[in-house]
This record gives structure tokens, C-alpha cells and sequence, in this order.
């Protein structure tokens, strides 16, 4: 059950991880300037920023997993 709780764990971090990754892309797009032009955040240098902050979080999150699952198969306990 353990193992299970981990692996179940680790496909919803990663896509949430890919999806902070895209949308912050999608902000960034979108405050340069380059992108959805028709939002509120067209052009607003502010959302770029906003944007790449959450893109680089979004890629932690995904690494962060990565590297848990390996100390995981490394460290498991009873077995």
C-alpha cells in the first residue's frame, strides 16, 4: 500500500508540476507580448516574470520527484 501511495504520489506531482511548466509559459507569452494578445496580461512585463518564477518552480517540482523516487527505491524500509 505503501509503494502504491508513493508511485499515485508521484504521477500528480509531475503533472502538476508539467502544468505550473506550461502555464507559466503561457504567462510569459503572453507578457512579452508574443501570445493570446486579447488578455489583461498582453504586454505586462510583470507576467513574464510571474510566468518564468512559475516555470522554474514547475521543473523543480518535476526534479524534486525524480530524485525522491530514486532515494525511495534506494531506502526502502522492511523490505
Amino acid at each position: 500500500m505503501n509503494s502504491l501511495f508513493h508511485h499515485v504520489f508521484a504521477v500528480i506531482s509531475v503533472a502538476l508540476g508539467v502544468l505550473m511548466a506550461v502555464m507559466g509559459s503561457i504567462w510569459v507569452l503572453q507578457g512579452l507580448g508574443i501570445a493570446f494578445l486579447n488578455s489583461f496580461m498582453a504586454n505586462q512585463i510583470q507576467w513574464s516574470i510571474y510566468g518564468a518564477i512559475l516555470v522554474v518552480l514547475g521543473i523543480g517540482e518535476i526534479y524534486w520527484v525524480a530524485t525522491r523516487g530514486r532515494y525511495f527505491r534506494t531506502h526502502r524500509s522492511g523490505t
